[in-house]
């Protein structure tokens, strides 16, 4: 929905003009082009892209492998494609505020280069991801945006992630074949890049354990000082930025005086030894590109003008205007044309804020199908002293004018997964204002978000039905159909019925385990389900995708009792419990600190980063574990060192959880399962747990494993990566008093949420209640 009155007046609250126009300035101040490379988004190197573009005036963008599908998310419980479109939306919001133009390898939620998961190996994650299609998208980008520099944010060692290692092993590589015209798999010109950076410091931390040194530093970008406009210190500036990256958590506090210096090693350069900056033997204003062009020479002058009348608005936008007219006559056949374009768009932007003028644009509906209109409304301030033209730029698949917005009956739907973003020219549709000469760009205030043809949404799409339970129907409930009567394409034997808003599906009572997968039809005709992804930090998206109910059909033995559950919205379990067969009572603060809250549970699961979010949890805890020493059943599922899991007093006995984590982990998710203890009920009762169950795993085994433990946790499993030592500290399970606690850093709520029967099967025992000390 558009923004309430609210939001607008909160949003403008964090909105100034005058820090605007200040940050408008800087880049103008040179032409040199820097790319940051990255495999995730998050991984972009905010603080110092914020000292070198607000404080340097270096044009910065940054290029990213995939979409970070198979990262973690501290939001809510998306996975895989989803979140991916939210890490997409979070990692443009990053881009808006450090002027950083966007591009990605991966295109679609299809493409080769999918984040995943976790990888050891940067010649693994290359083949995962197919050498030849990620050389390609990497070239196409560099021969796009034109870089001078290239800088990949992590090193190619031993100890990084694979996804990071793959990255700058390609950097390597490019930096030849963008220069090379022989180079057919990319149809655009070839263009050299003068120089290729590494990070001179370690990628170590809490999550890394970079096993070499880092190369030794050729210049250092100085971190020290602030914005003069804010006040803010560019470490400040960058987790603003890093702020939106909310699904990994990030955003931090930095301190006054706590800042840092960036070095950087030239690992290529084609242009000479630099002698203490990265912008050394580079061009670096207008003058520089060509010292024997007049409008170039007219337009720096005037561009230094802008930059010194700060922040005088009249004198801003006269000498920007007179370095925009200039740039606008130089011929376009040039070697640097790209440059001067891209100074024509920053001034454009300059021009616009100091002109006074105000404008903003929103759409009465957000989701539309093809052949839809919904109102538009374009509001208005005129500039002091110019005249102003605003036209709606609604893209190829739609129409507009000022009032009304209609998508084309033959419009696709909304691109979750768009190829690259420029904060100067957002995508359509768009605002194209014109003052005098220039054109500047703003989006709508909310996109207009485009449905398919033939869409319907379902209220699940993955199901469960236990073969040991009598239920052999379901219920799915659809909405925002697009007419037409809809159907499932059924395997023999089953039925469905349709009561006009919902559709039950019966399966036969003689069930064959396995996997269903049932399109859903309108009329006959195909159609599309779509996702709405919206946070309060982030543009909302829809991902739309084939319109189908997959069924996972298998054979658990479901113990007798309640289940409760203490989440924090990071994973579906409960949902996934109940579907199983399983009584369960959600347990939300207000529960938790009732009379009596933990009675009548014969096992408790606390889910995913709970221990974070959930503070309630800690003021429970000594309530918990007398609950455990009285006869009850406590299951923790995977937490990070820093989700406030203190080792000595967060379980019932000292277990710490290794860091860094790239250490503590198994990411093969086909790595063979040792039973250590095969004989152990929890492996036994009331499913046999077999080799099967190990089969069909996704994206990984587990991650942030226990690395120390009391003796009275006993280790069930082991398992490695390949040329690894085998870890034991992926399920713990310990006999307290009358009770029992089980630690499970497998990645169970994930491998429920793609249908992986082993995980149900596994949870069940898990949840089978307390076991008796003798076992």
């Amino acid at each position: 929905m558009p923004l309430s009155a609210p939001d607008r007046i909160d949003q403008q609250r964090q909105t100034s003009r005058i820090v605007a126009l200040w940050r408008a300035l800087q880049p103008l101040r040179s032409v040199v082009q820097f790319l940051n490379t990255g495999a995730h988004p998050d991984d972009e190197t905010s603080a110092m892209l914020a000292a070198l573009i607000f404080r340097d005036g270096i044009n910065i963008a940054y290029a990213c492998a995939n979409r970070g599908e198979g990262g973690q998310n501290d939001c809510g419980g998306e996975v895989t494609e989803d979140l991916g479109t939210i890490r997409t939306a979070e990692m443009e919001r990053a881009a808006d505020l450090l002027d950083m133009r966007l591009y990605w390898l991966s295109q679609s939620p299809g493409d080769t280069l999918f984040d995943f998961g976790f990888s050891k190996s940067g010649t693994e994650t290359m083949e995962k991801w197919c050498k030849a299609r990620t050389l390609k998208r990497f070239v196409d980008i560099v021969r796009a945006e034109k870089p001078d520099i290239i800088c990949p944010t992590f090193l190619d060692i031993p100890g990084q992630h694979g996804h990071h290692r793959a990255m700058t092993l390609a950097a390597h590589i490019v930096m030849d074949l963008a220069a090379d015209p022989s180079y057919t798999d990319s149809d655009l010109p070839a263009w050299t890049v003068s120089k290729l950076y590494l990070p001179a410091w370690s990628g170590a931390g809490g999550a890394y354990d970079d096993e070499v040194p880092p190369p030794p530093a050729t210049v250092t970008v100085n971190g020290q000082g602030v914005e003069e406009v804010t006040g803010w210190s560019w470490e400040q500036i960058g987790q603003h930025a890093r702020w939106f990256h909310k699904t990994q958590g990030m955003g931090h506090w930095c301190a006054p005086g706590t800042e840092r210096d960036w070095p950087l090693h030239l690992a290529q350069s084609r242009v000479g030894d630099d002698d203490g900056s990265i912008a050394d033997n580079l061009p670096q204003t207008l003058t520089d590109l060509d010292s024997g062009n007049a409008l170039l020479a007219k337009a720096q002058s005037a561009i230094d003008a802008a930059i010194a009348a700060f922040p005088h608005r009249v004198g801003i936008m006269e000498a920007a205007q007179t370095a925009h007219g200039a740039l606008s006559d130089i011929e376009q056949d040039v070697p640097y044309a790209h440059r001067v374009v891209h100074k024509r768009d920053q001034l454009a932007l300059v021009i616009r804020l100091a002109s006074g003028a105000n404008v903003r644009a929103y759409v009465a509906r957000d989701r539309l199908l093809p052949g839809e209109t919904t109102d538009l409304t374009v509001e208005r301030r005129e500039p002091d002293t110019q005249t102003m033209t605003v036209t709606v730029e609604p893209g190829h698949s739609c129409t507009s004018d000022d009032k009304t917005f209609l998508v084309h009956a033959d419009a696709e739907p909304s691109d979750a997964y768009p190829d690259a973003h420029d904060p100067l020219r957002p995508v359509t549709p768009r605002l194209a204002i014109r003052i005098g000469k220039s054109t500047s760009y703003l989006p709508l205030e909310v996109p207009p978000l485009i449905l398919p043809k033939v869409v319907a949404g379902l209220s699940r799409t993955k199901a469960l039905l236990n073969t040991r339970a009598k239920a052999r129907s379901m219920t799915v409930a659809l909405s925002g159909t697009s007419g037409g009567t809809p159907t499932f394409k059924l395997p023999p034997g089953w039925s469905q019925t349709w009561d006009g808003t919902s559709a039950t599906i019966v399966a036969p009572d003689e069930l064959t385990a396995g996997l269903y997968d049932l399109p859903l039809m309108l009329d006959g005709v195909a159609a599309q389900t779509v996702n709405h992804l919206s946070y309060p930090h982030i543009q909302p998206r829809l991902r739309s995708f084939p319109a189908s109910l997959s069924i996972r059909s298998v054979d658990v033995t479901v113990p007798e009792g309640v289940v409760g559950y203490i989440g924090a919205g990071k994973d579906n379990a409960a949902s996934w419990l109940r579907m199983l067969g399983f009584k369960v009572r959600e347990l939300d603060p207000a529960d938790l600190a009732g009379p009596g809250a933990l009675d009548g549970l014969d096992s408790l699961l606390i889910g995913v980063f709970a221990f974070r979010f959930r503070d309630d949890l800690h003021d429970h805890l000594a309530d918990i574990h007398a609950w455990v020493r009285a006869g009850g059943n406590l299951v923790t599922l995977y937490h990070r060192p820093w989700d406030r899991w203190a080792p000595e007093t967060t379980p019932l006995a000292p277990l710490e959880i290794g860091q860094p984590s790239l250490r503590w982990r198994v990411t093969d998710e086909n790595a063979a399962v040792t039973h250590l203890v095969p004989d152990h009920p929890l492996l036994r009762t009331p499913n046999a747990i077999t080799d099967a169950d190990w089969a069909d795993w996704h994206k990984e085994r587990g991650l942030y494993f226990a690395k120390n433990w009391d003796p009275a946790y006993t280790p069930l499993l082991s398992m490695a990566d390949t040329g690894e030592e085998p870890h034991q500290g992926a399920l713990l399970s310990g006999t307290f008093g009358r009770g029992r606690h089980t630690h499970c850093c497998l990645i169970l709520h994930h491998q429920m949420e793609k249908l992986t029967p082993g995980a149900f099967r596994l949870m069940a025992n898990l949840l089978a209640g307390p076991l008796s000390p003798a076992t």
